[in-house]
């Protein structure tokens, strides 16, 4: 491609501009020239053309004609489900077979007729042979995944779980520590040791620090000790959020809701707001804790799209950024950036 620059009457200069970093993001896998040319069918002259930075409408209608074929004859027996950010403000839907991480489809939005309209495409029989889908707590797609996969189990991401669990105890601990002089040492203590809070007290390291706060050399165990003498209320809620972890951890379904169900009119309403959402999705949260199915291998994949995005400095077009996603982690190559690996 040449643009034409006229300094007055006289000058006129000629301005070429390489392609090498449109070879980067089409060819996102390292691919050479050879291997270009034998994936997409363009000319030898194209790729001379695209060398020496000269016209390449070959390249972009060859990549206009890539089209991946959906069947819709077969799905996988547990699959994953999730979302990302496309653009701003706006989120898509991926799924993905759990066993092999390859991406069943990616939807421009997540909205429920999107993915029914999607997954009706599929003949009823093929859909009775879904076992089990991953999903977050997200309540749009429970009762859509109930409708179209009457057979299937529905698994609630136990990090989703934690997460939950940990963001009540959060907004308890803030509570309480402003309840304090924020010159005092409790406040001090609570706003500068939180982190050790949030762990489950059996991952703690044994190894000691010298804290600023307490002016010491401790481990975090001591830390906390000394911390939750400031505060009785803390104290509970601290243990009651241990209890819960250590029940969920070492998969204690029934001793879990047990305790929910016996503290869920004595918490704040953090908790019970919490408590009030797993007791929602009691079933679900047993399918978890009952299986070794997770989202994580579905979150991983969106750290990959997420880099696609980003080494393309966004995308206007969902099509191509579709396309692209699919040829990167749908097709197996020789040769792929570490970046862009599952390995």
């Amino acid at each position: 491609m040449n643009f034409t620059v006229f300094h007055g009457k006289k000058e006129k200069t000629q301005m070429k501009f390489s392609y090498n970093r449109l070879w980067k993001l089409l060819i996102d896998k390292g691919w050479t020239k050879s291997r270009l040319k034998q994936e997409t069918g363009i000319s030898s002259s194209s790729i001379a053309k695209l060398g020496k930075g000269e016209n390449i409408t070959t390249v972009y209608r060859k990549l206009d004609q890539f089209t991946f074929k959906e069947h819709y004859d077969n799905l996988p027996a547990v699959m994953s489900w999730d979302e990302f950010g496309f653009k701003k403000g706006e989120l898509a839907f991926v799924a993905q077979n759990y066993e092999t991480n390859k991406l069943i489809t990616i939807l421009d939005n997540r909205r429920q007729t999107t993915i029914r309209d999607y997954f009706l495409k599929y003949p009823l029989k093929v859909r009775q042979k879904v076992q089990f889908i991953t999903m977050d707590m997200s309540g749009a797609y429970m009762p859509l995944a109930h409708r179209l996969f009457p057979n299937a189990k529905i698994i609630i991401d136990c990090f989703h779980i934690i997460q939950h669990l940990g963001r009540a105890f959060l907004k308890t601990r803030i509570t309480i520590m402003n309840q304090f002089d924020k010159k005092s040492l409790p406040y001090r203590a609570l706003k500068n040791h939180w982190r050790l809070f949030q762990k489950d007290s059996r991952k703690l390291s044994l190894n000691s620090f010298y804290s600023k706060t307490f002016r010491q050399t401790l481990v975090p165990h001591e830390i906390i000790e000394k911390t939750l003498v400031f505060s009785e209320e803390l104290t509970d809620y601290y243990t009651l959020y241990q209890l819960l972890l250590f029940h969920f951890q070492e998969k204690r379904v029934g001793e879990f809701f047990e305790l929910i169900e016996e503290n869920m009119s004595k918490v704040n309403h953090y908790f019970q707001t919490v408590f009030r959402t797993f007791l929602r999705h009691k079933q679900y949260i047993k399918n978890a804790l009952e299986t070794d199915y997770s989202n994580a291998k579905l979150e991983a994949t969106n750290k990959l799209i997420k880099d696609i995005k980003r080494l393309g400095f966004g995308f206007r077009n969902f099509i191509n950024f579709k396309k692209r996603v699919f040829i990167t982690l749908n097709i197996k190559k020789e040769k792929t950036y570490q970046v862009l690996s599952r390995c």
